[in-house]
């Protein structure tokens, strides 16, 4: 049996899994509200937090797991890309325990873990698969062709679909996460009211910075004719604008699918929880003759499950770092 104990700290949860001969015994996430009064996470509290909360999460997952720290073969944790400070609390954390009962240390990429939590659930695709992972900061079209072997074939080229939803939430003066809360007003909302542009970016890559900036000018030129009248269509505007993102990324998915040939088709990362997205995506995945595969809620925003299976398959290639190994805030992969 391998048993591994994974740590992912890249932003704003503190988060502890323990994986078994690839299957995920616990997943414990803790979130710090302490962002929510300043619209975004602020990175030296989100340290301070993670710091405090790190080990009651750790004991939890080994308790929840029934598993004794001592029985642990491996040791992982998000190297990048994340904030540094955050990312440095479960470096230090992994890297103790791994110094301190002599066993491998795993480094992984938070960015390679989103795709791989696709496996996780027993419904899980073959090889090869696509995977649009959609987050915060990033938004990529990766192949994946091994367990080990993916490369991005399309990413943006400025803003990701996860800050064009919160971005938007704030316009709207929406709290902070506003991604969730778009999706939520989106549910009652007529996403054909109001019409935003698609950018015509060649390739499989994409761009959201243009699509902010309409949705800016949209809400100035409105709101200067009625004062009232984001309050007034509230419900309207959030659809729409959930509409116009999530086109635009099953827009350049289909167009990836039609290149490569490729049906078994998954999406991931936090914005893969957006009930509009995760909708849209099963459509046009029956339409298109796709296998399509989401991983479960728990899975889709920042996780060390998701961590923890990829760690599983590196101390399967002993993919195996020495203590001298650093976070990185930018790490490619």
């Amino acid at each position: 049996m391998i048993t591994i104990l994974a740590i992912e700290s890249s932003c704003d949860e503190t988060s502890a899994a323990i994986c078994r001969d690839g299957k995920i015994l616990s997943n414990v996430i803790v979130n710090q509200s302490v962002h929510e009064k300043y619209g975004g996470v602020v990175p030296e509290l989100a340290s301070r937090a993670h710091l405090q909360n790190i080990v009651p999460v750790v004991d939890e997952a080994l308790a929840s797991a029934g598993c004794q720290l001592s029985t642990v073969d491996a040791f992982s944790f998000t190297q990048s890309p994340g904030l540094i400070g955050a990312l440095l609390v479960g470096a230090q954390f992994a890297k103790s325990l791994s110094l301190a009962l002599d066993k491998p240390l795993i480094p992984v990429h938070h960015m390679q873990a989103h795709v791989l939590a696709n496996l996780i659930p027993a419904n899980k695709p073959g090889f090869p698969f696509l995977c649009l992972t959609v987050s915060g900061g990033h938004t990529q079209i990766v192949l994946c062709e091994d367990f080990l072997q993916m490369k991005i074939i399309g990413q943006t080229l400025d803003d990701a679909a996860g800050e064009a939803f919160d971005k938007s939430a704030k316009l709207l003066g929406l709290p902070y996460p506003g991604g969730p809360l778009i999706d939520k007003h989106a549910r009652a909302g007529d996403p054909n009211k109001f019409k935003f542009p698609e950018p015509q970016i060649p390739g499989l890559d994409f761009s959201f910075s243009g699509l902010k900036t309409a949705i800016l000018y949209f809400i100035q030129n409105e709101k200067q004719k009625n004062e009232n009248f984001v309050q007034q269509n509230m419900n309207d505007i959030c659809a729409s604008i959930q509409q116009r993102i999530v086109s635009i990324l099953l827009n350049k998915l289909r167009k990836a699918a039609e290149q490569t040939g490729i049906k078994n088709i998954c999406i991931a990362g936090g914005v893969s929880a957006n009930s509009g997205l995760r909708k849209a995506f099963a459509e046009t995945g029956e339409h298109l003759g796709w296998k399509t595969f989401i991983p479960p809620f728990e899975y889709c925003t920042d996780n060390a499950g998701m961590i923890a299976i990829t760690a599983y398959h590196k101390y399967l290639a002993a993919e195996f770092a020495d203590l001298s190994v650093s976070p990185s805030a930018r790490a490619e992969w």
